[in-house]
């Protein structure tokens, strides 16, 4: 079996490292991590084990090559472009979609017939050009077809991630994971990120009235478009974000904020901005998802920390 991960950084390293002792693996990345992995081998710890892994790496697809999966890891605001970009590639392949917020697998899906969507909640800190922890696991990631269903294909896949080592589960609802994915991003990571601080802090009265309008606003969304996640309603999820999730990553710092600090663009309009965007489309209110799009977009005209 062939696996293609175009947009490699630390997520899509560390799945090409986990995959290598189990199939050919071709991870597209920039050249500075390609090089180091050539160099001296790609080194991951945490989570997902210690070790050193060699496979190949470069900034371009092996011309002739065809890939029997293709992931897409990339942030999603260069989902287009790399679809733009391996046009010829994905065509007609099984594409994954392992990426942050809503969107992403439409986007795919205008490249090739064959959209796996993918959900996965675990840390990566990069260390080096050639190195990651892995700091957090959330759960188990999440593959399926989408918009919904599963197939012999999906089911090999995910066989192909349990091999090595990854926890894993077949999804016949994807559309629901990535929602579910989306309402903990939503609520913790912008709101960490424009106030500098771990989840942890975000269960503060002041701010988590905030959340709680967050998510009852993408519930809303969720309902007109028949979506179903594990939480019957907000107030079930809620709960489970402040019993569960926020306590088991208190010490965590939002991935955006580290966008932010380098000056760079974050992924908001595929969390909130989608969610207020879809809200707009089936004639909803979303002030408050649509107020902190606005704030994040702000902030990051703003070059000073």
């Amino acid at each position: 079996m062939k696996v293609l991960i175009l947009g490699a950084g630390a997520v899509g390293l560390c799945l090409a490292a986990r995959l290598s002792p189990h199939c050919e693996v071709h991870a597209v990345c920039r050249k500075r991590h390609a090089d180091a992995i050539a160099q001296r081998g790609f080194v991951m710890t945490g989570l997902w084990g210690e070790g050193t892994y060699r496979f190949p790496a470069s900034e371009e697809v092996p011309e002739g090559e065809h890939f029997d999966y293709i992931f897409i890891t990339a942030k999603s605001l260069a989902t287009r472009s790399i679809c733009e970009q391996f046009a010829g590639v994905i065509q007609g392949a099984d594409t994954v979609s392992l990426q942050n917020g809503l969107g992403n697998e439409e986007i795919i899906a205008e490249y090739t017939d064959r959209v796996i969507g993918g959900t996965i909640i675990t840390g990566f800190e990069w260390k080096g050009d050639a190195g990651v922890h892995v700091s957090v696991v959330g759960g188990p990631m999440k593959l399926g077809r989408f918009p919904d269903g599963a197939d012999p294909a999906v089911d090999a896949l995910v066989d192909l991630v349990g091999r090595a080592g990854i926890p894993v589960e077949a999804s016949s609802h994807i559309r629901g994971d990535l929602w579910a994915k989306t309402l903990y991003n939503s609520a913790l990571n912008p709101l960490g990120a424009l106030m500098n601080v771990p989840y942890g802090k975000l269960l503060d009265p002041t701010v988590w009235g905030v959340i709680e309008n967050v998510i009852r606003e993408a519930y809303a969304v969720m309902a007109a478009e028949g979506v179903h996640v594990p939480w019957p309603t907000a107030d079930d999820y809620l709960a489970f974000l402040r019993d569960v999730q926020i306590p088991s990553t208190a010490g965590h710092h939002a991935s955006m904020l580290q966008d932010i600090l380098h000056g760079n663009a974050t992924e908001i309009d595929f969390m909130n901005g989608a969610i207020a965007a879809r809200a707009e489309k089936h004639g909803l209110s979303a002030p408050y998802n649509d107020c902190i799009t606005r704030l994040v977009h702000f902030r990051e005209t703003l070059r000073e920390p």
